[in-house]
């Protein structure tokens, strides 16, 4: 690669849009780039796993684990039907299964292009997901039916419904507002986007896959254990006699769905038993973010996406007649160097780090939650960047401007009482070493819940420059937004699932007053993060891990001003 001081490749070409044909979405002439580029053979997997990365998407490869025991090459026995549907995919993929269920990892990127024809989007990029080991997919071998189908519209929101035989998870055609995601340009060309942790993901069956998987056979499958057909039969006939779960057992074959080009374009619910926590099928892997989630980019379109060096990648993206582009690096410490081209508004650069992985242990039955650590925040620094830019916030001096709090624990627990398990008082916290010429700060709480939604607790500014620290359960300084469930105020934890949780505080070094023309009661964390755009100067932060109390059944209990959510 040539000299690049950035360590980020060089500036890409404008990619010609591919075209689409009627009905599927298959991009036509479409050149697979050196990222998606596998090699031709692959060694045994039992013997050695990880020959696994060699022929995985380049955007970081993985190492397979097998957690089930069989495979492909030694199978012990009959391949399920599963196996099989997947088998096309196998160089990129670690397939296994035992008894009870069959286990798919991977990193969650497709060997096509992404991104490109997305007109509503919300400035994530494709990053590699730890699909592997206790966090890889998992399908029951022996799905059972359900005594009642649970329908998904306006259900099961956050997380996938399904997964591609690529490996690429299939969310709910509604997004987690409730919008039909196909529907509004947050999709490309190939049915897929980026969620709030940089992870792709389809919103609808990937149509383009049978070309691969072959005529009539499964392009995906749902996380019931059902398998599910493309537009036609194997004879290439319409489906007849679907259910209201848009499935049937066609000839005596097996119940299987069919997917469709108008909603519900995946599944219309499941048909067979499924396990609902917290809005979402469960058990499935988290995916895990390196960087904060930002807010829609209005008027942008995404106009290429392609690999432009050794684990460099270029996203190139036009707002009105402006052209911008994301280069980003996967490097090997676990760090991810990001440079912001915004032409003649200059560039915002950004070093994020991985701290920790996805996890939970191996699916053994279904309906056992999982916890998990938010994803880590980046260190940043700003250069040439001018207000209203898009990218991440910047952070002037990193590592003195901090946050803390003189009751959270060493260990950094948060006491019972600044929770729903207590009086739920929001909890002290104090910080120091502001950048020069802070006008103000702002303060948000939130948690990255399963499904890569955010959810926030705390949403507060117009905080005086003169003021460093609020007292345990702050009241009179300054304005309250609401948090996820729409209370103003402080809202406490109180996690519905098991295990650890970890809520981050944010306090945000302000160049110049926040203006917001909605009441506070109805200013949310993504408001006021737009609303800070281009005006932060730093921002400090401080993770606190929450377990929910045992034989806790109830809600949070009722703290000062009422009950409390």
């Amino acid at each position: 690669m040539k000299n690049d001081p950035k360590g980020c490749g060089h500036r890409p070409e404008r990619v010609e849009r591919e075209r689409m044909t009627a009905g599927a979405l298959v991009p036509r002439g479409t050149r697979i780039l050196p990222v998606f580029q596998f090699a031709a053979v692959v060694a045994l997997p039992l013997l050695i796993p990880i020959a696994v990365a060699a022929v995985a998407p380049n955007l970081r490869p993985f190492a397979a684990s097998f957690p089930g025991g069989r495979t492909l090459e030694r199978p012990a026995g009959t391949i399920p039907p599963a196996a099989q549907a997947f088998a096309p995919f196998q160089k990129r993929l670690g397939l296994s299964w035992d008894e009870d269920y069959f286990y798919i990892e991977g990193n969650g990127l497709p060997d096509h292009n992404m991104m490109v024809g997305i007109t509503n989007w919300q400035q994530q990029v494709p990053l590699p997901q730890p699909y592997t080991g206790d966090n890889a997919w998992s399908l029951p071998l022996k799905p059972v039916p359900a005594a009642e189908p649970a329908m998904i519209e306006g259900r099961f929101l956050r997380g996938a419904i399904a997964i591609g035989v690529n490996g690429v998870p299939i969310f709910n055609p509604q997004n987690n507002r409730g919008e039909i995601a196909q529907e509004i340009g947050e999709l490309d060309q190939w049915g897929g986007h980026c969620g709030r942790a940089d992870d792709y993901h389809y919103h609808i069956v990937p149509l383009h896959l049978e070309e691969q998987a072959g005529k009539g056979k499964p392009l995906a499958y749902a996380l019931d254990g059902y398998s599910i057909l493309g537009l036609t039969e194997a004879d290439g006939s319409a489906p007849k006699g679907l259910d209201e779960c848009n499935g049937h057992d066609h000839d005596g074959s097996g119940y299987h769905y069919h997917a469709t080009d108008r909603y519900p374009y995946v599944i219309g619910g499941f048909h067979g038993e499924v396990v609902e926590v917290e809005g979402q099928v469960d058990p499935q892997p988290r995916a895990q973010g390196v960087r904060e989630a930002l807010t829609p980019l209005r008027g942008a379109e995404i106009t290429g996406f392609e690999k432009t060096g050794e684990q460099t990648y270029a996203m190139t993206y036009t707002v009105g007649r402006n052209e911008h582009t994301i280069h980003y690096q996967i490097k090997e410490d676990g760090t991810y160097p990001f440079v912001f081209d915004h032409g003649k508004d200059g560039e915002t650069e950004g070093i994020y780090r991985v701290r920790g992985g996805g996890g939970g242990e191996r699916p053994k039955g279904r309906g056992e939650g999982r916890g998990g650590e938010r994803p880590p925040r980046p260190e940043e620094r700003r250069r040439e960047m001018r207000p209203g830019v898009s990218g991440p916030p910047p952070s002037a001096n990193p590592g003195t401007f901090v946050l803390s709090s003189p009751a959270v624990k060493e260990d950094g627990r948060l006491p019972a009482e600044f929770t729903g398990d207590g009086e739920g008082f929001s909890p002290p916290v104090q910080w120091r070493g502001a950048p020069e010429g802070t006008m103000g700060y702002a303060l948000i709480m939130d948690h990255l819940a399963p499904g890569n939604e955010m959810k926030s607790y705390w949403v507060l500014w117009d905080i005086p420059a003169t003021i460093t620290s609020l007292p345990e359960d702050a009241e009179g300084i300054g304005k309250s937004g609401v948090g996820f469930r729409g209370q103003s105020g402080y809202e406490p934890p109180h996690s519905k699932g098991p295990g650890e949780k970890t809520y981050t505080l944010h306090v945000y070094a302000l160049s110049a007053p926040v203006v917001l023309e909605e009441s506070s009661r109805s200013v949310t964390r993504e408001a006021l993060l737009e609303a800070m755009d281009g005006k932060i100067l730093g921002q400090a932060d401080l993770s606190v891990v929450y377990a929910r109390a045992e034989g806790s059944t109830g809600g949070p209990r009722g703290g000062k001003g009422g009950p409390r959510p």
